[in-house]
């Protein structure tokens, strides 16, 4: 009997799946697409669990079918992200005449990320201190098996511990841009950005010294970026579908009695990561841009973001829509969205860990004062270098702070029954931070094409043109 309401929960996502291909034969456009899959994503998930509950077998055996659409298409958008971030930073440096505008261009976006992310550790400070987290509470109100879980994941993960903040900058450093590639290290991201621009800014020294070797070079890796482009759009086309899947998963699975449990957590993390969307805004404002205007731009690569809990696999819609819709210039764009995936996440790497941080250290014995406070968010400033852009990135990221400020990491488990509710507002929060920090950097150096942003028109994404 289990088998048969398998097969009929899989042929219900199907039949969802030929709807959204039909929208997409009749021309909807892209943006309505993605949010009508988000929304049968909410339905249909929320359905199964009513129907099932999250442990049941038949939810379980069902989402192993859902993860061949949804989980499919993140691992599709991974398998692009290291050559699309090659080709694209390697392009964007290689064409750029003038180092001095690169180098104003790439303190631009570094300065952006590391600001907004100080300022999102402060909002979290300030959101758990309100709501009066403490970690006490927590351990009051978990059971020995999620005690045990938190003590599993130091164990995991406590090498983590030993590690200096030299020896992190360290990491950053390619010494194998091949193993790199393959995503080695939660540094790789990085590393592979690092090695892209020493190839961009080499072109550009051989533009001195044989013009012509440096014009053969500058055709292939066109031609590269142009072939890794059209492979982006067709996986890109996969968005409505993949959404569809994930949220549904998502809502099937989450459970319930730990929401409710940690129901209080899981708010204020909300209200930071709101507040923190907001000083975006209020950012963009101050450099004289439309938040509005922005904000309708934006929002279907922002729900990408939060279904598929991955910075790095929204790359590619990110430099879309910042090239696109925003009118940021190829380079800036490729620029904010690389560095945006591995540093100064304001979500992952700023509201979160100062969060934690906040929470577990009177439980162990630290008092939280204003020289704890603005140690913790330099701390938390410089640790966000090189956290990883996919799923999970957030726990390395706290890891690394609660370490470096002497607080057990273990507690950090004590929040895994929430990690994948809080994790998708986080993701869109980091991406969205990539985005200002492009539109900014674009404002700065001239790079933006302003009547291409101020356009009320919303003009689609290559991936709408099937």
């Amino acid at each position: 009997m289990e088998t048969f309401f398998v097969i009929l929960n899989i042929a219900v996502l199907a039949g969802l799946a030929v709807l959204l291909y039909i929208m997409q034969k009749r021309h909807v456009s892209f943006s309505k697409r993605v949010f009508t899959a988000l929304g049968l994503g909410i339905l249909l998930g929320g359905g199964l669990q009513w129907i099932y509950s999250a442990e049941s077998e038949v939810v379980s055996r069902s989402m192993d079918w859902y993860s061949l659409l949804g989980s499919g298409y993140v691992g599709l958008l991974q398998m692009i992200v290291i050559p699309l971030i090659m080709v694209s930073i390697i392009t964007a440096i290689m064409n750029i005449k003038g180092g001095k505008k690169l180098g104003k261009i790439s303190a631009s976006v570094l300065i952006t990320l590391v600001l907004t992310t100080a300022i999102a550790a402060t909002v979290g400070i300030v959101s758990a201190m309100a709501f009066g987290l403490n970690a006490e509470d927590l351990l009051a109100g978990q059971g020995q098996a999620e005690i045990d879980r938190g003590a599993s994941l130091e164990s995991r993960l406590g090498d983590v511990e030993g590690v200096s903040l030299p020896e992190q900058i360290l990491s950053f450093i390619p010494t194998n841009p091949f193993a790199d590639m393959t995503g080695a290290r939660p540094s790789s991201t990085l590393a592979v950005v690092i090695f892209s621009a020493f190839i961009g800014l080499a072109v550009l020294s051989l533009d001195r010294k044989n013009a012509q070797q440096a014009e053969t070079f500058r055709g292939m890796i066109n031609a590269v970026h142009g072939v890794v482009m059209r492979i982006v759009t067709m996986i890109l086309r996969l968005t409505p579908y993949g959404i569809l899947a994930l949220i549904a998963k998502m809502m099937a699975t989450t459970d319930p009695a730990g929401i409710a449990r940690l129901a209080e957590f899981v708010v204020a993390s909300y209200v930071a990561l709101i507040v923190m969307f907001v000083i975006h805004l209020l950012i963009l404002l101050l450099f004289g841009m439309n938040p509005v205007t922005y904000a309708k731009k934006v929002l279907s690569t922002l729900i990408f973001a939060f279904t598929s809990r991955s910075s790095a696999a929204t790359i590619p819609l990110n430099i879309e829509t910042q090239t696109k819709k925003l009118g940021v210039s190829e380079g800036v764009a490729n620029l904010s969205a690389s560095f945006g995936a591995t540093i100064g996440q304001n979500g992952c790497a700023g509201i979160y860990p100062a969060m934690l941080a906040v929470m577990i250290a009177p439980a162990a014995g630290v008092e939280v004062n204003i020289s704890f406070i603005l140690t913790l968010i330099a701390v938390v400033a410089i640790s966000s270098f090189g956290v990883a852009g996919v799923g999970g990135g957030a726990t390395f990221a706290a890891l690394i702070v609660l370490s470096t400020m002497n607080l057990p990491v273990a507690l950090a488990g004590l929040l895994i029954a929430v990690e994948p509710l809080i994790d998708m507002g986080r993701t869109a929060l980091n991406v969205n931070d990539s985005m200002v920090a492009g539109v900014v950097t674009g404002k700065v150096t001239g790079e933006i094409d302003k009547k291409t942003f101020d356009s009320p028109d919303t003009p689609e994404l290559e991936a709408a043109h099937a």
